[in-house]
């Protein structure tokens, strides 16, 4: 197998992954509902409304990244919800270790740095736009 489709697998690997992790989590948001979210966000100061916008970074970004479709958009869209989650919901563990060594927010680091490099990678060849 040729260096550059090993790097378009290892693209499509990272998306297929990133995706349906996070979609899970906006699925999950979907069926609970908003309330708690759209809470949090007022008590931060800011309208219920940018509350929603949890769906756009965990359902709409997502399925761009599983479908390759805009999936540099969808993976900024991930980016930017895991920054907005790290902020509202999260700040207080940013300097903080879990009781099995590792950083608190391990997964929210993984998911908005693993966005990034999507971000800046691309989608590769096996993605609905191909670039």
């Amino acid at each position: 197998m040729n260096p550059a489709t090993q790097h378009d697998i290892g693209k499509l690997i990272l998306r297929l992954a990133l995706g349906l992790l996070v979609l899970l989590h906006g699925i999950a948001k979907l069926k609970g509902g908003m309330g708690g979210i759209v809470g949090m966000v007022e008590s931060h100061g800011l309208p219920g409304f940018i509350g929603y916008g949890v769906l756009i970074g965990e359902v709409l970004g997502p399925l761009m990244l599983i479908v390759g479709y805009h999936a540099r958009i969808g993976a900024v869209l991930v980016a930017v919800n895991m920054l907005f989650a790290i902020g509202l919901a999260h700040m207080g563990e940013l300097g903080r270790f879990n009781n099995q060594g590792g950083w608190a927010l391990e997964l929210q680091g993984m998911f908005l740095f693993s966005a990034i490099a999507l971000a800046l990678f691309g989608p590769g060849r096996f993605s609905a736009n191909q670039r």
